[in-house]
């Protein structure tokens, strides 16, 4: 059955044309660079901690050299080096970072799985949930680990597509498990390479009844315009933050 996730969404969202390629067509487009090899490397470390299973001292850096050898471009050795120091200062603080912010907590689950059937029957939405952790006050929390340099500003916080993933997770998390949306609530955990304190972080993010229904607009407008092959290209997004790497290229003229 066709699926959609949520960074094909962000990526549509972006720009219809560039998902067409991306995801339609197969070109590559974003394929990696040494900072998603760290944010792979400290989530397997996270993943274990949530498990309570034995890290080795070596662990991270073993999963990060293995995440940079299968990169396709070259890396700076310099910058790698630096990873590996800041990756062990943030390890350290991840389980008093969760102690600190839910105190008394149960995990429930890591990495669950999302399959979902969608509005449009043709459709499921797929999706992983970093974590899933129950309090003694009945509350269910979704959270997702973001690695970042020295961290987020209220800008980045509350933008509306960096939060819809929780939004639509929390949702879809919600249908799977039949629990009332007002039981759950979302967070981001922020893994902060350059900070000078404070390397974990978690904050909160509002998942409502009017957020999800907006959220859910445009997945379904996203399927309908994917369905009617309506690729239309997004030319504010050319040149807009990291620029798109098929700007002016054979792929996109």
């Amino acid at each position: 059955m066709k699926h959609i996730s949520y960074s094909e969404l962000k990526d549509w969202a972006h720009c219809p044309f560039y998902h067409k390629l991306t995801r339609i067509d197969g070109i590559d487009g974003f394929t990696g660079n040494e900072y998603t090899a760290f944010g792979s490397a400290i989530h397997s470390v996270c993943e274990k901690k949530l498990l309570n299973e034995e890290v080795e001292e070596d662990f991270f850096v073993r999963e990060l050299k293995k995440n940079i050898s299968e990169l396709d471009d070259e890396v700076d050795l310099k910058t790698i080096h630096q990873m590996m120091k800041q990756g062990n200062k943030i390890i350290p603080e991840i389980d008093d970072a969760l102690s600190d912010y839910f105190e008394e907590y149960e995990v429930l689950a890591v990495e669950l799985p999302l399959y979902e059937p969608m509005e449009n029957e043709n459709f499921r939405f797929k999706g992983y949930i970093d974590a899933v952790v129950a309090t003694p006050d009945g509350k269910v929390h979704i959270f997702d680990w973001k690695t970042c340099s020295w961290g987020w500003d209220s800008r980045k916080r509350s933008d509306k597509m960096v939060t819809y993933q929780l939004t639509l997770y929390k949702h879809f998390f919600c249908q799977k498990m039949s629990i009332e949306p007002k039981n759950v609530e979302t967070h981001f955990a922020l893994l902060k390479r350059t900070a000078k304190n404070n390397h974990v972080e978690f904050f909160r993010v509002t998942s409502g009844s009017k957020k999800t229904e907006n959220a859910l607009k445009l997945l379904n407008t996203a399927i309908y315009n994917i369905e009617n092959e309506r690729y239309i290209k997004n030319r504010l997004s050319c040149t807009s933050g990291y620029g798109c790497k098929f700007y002016k290229t054979e792929h996109c003229p």
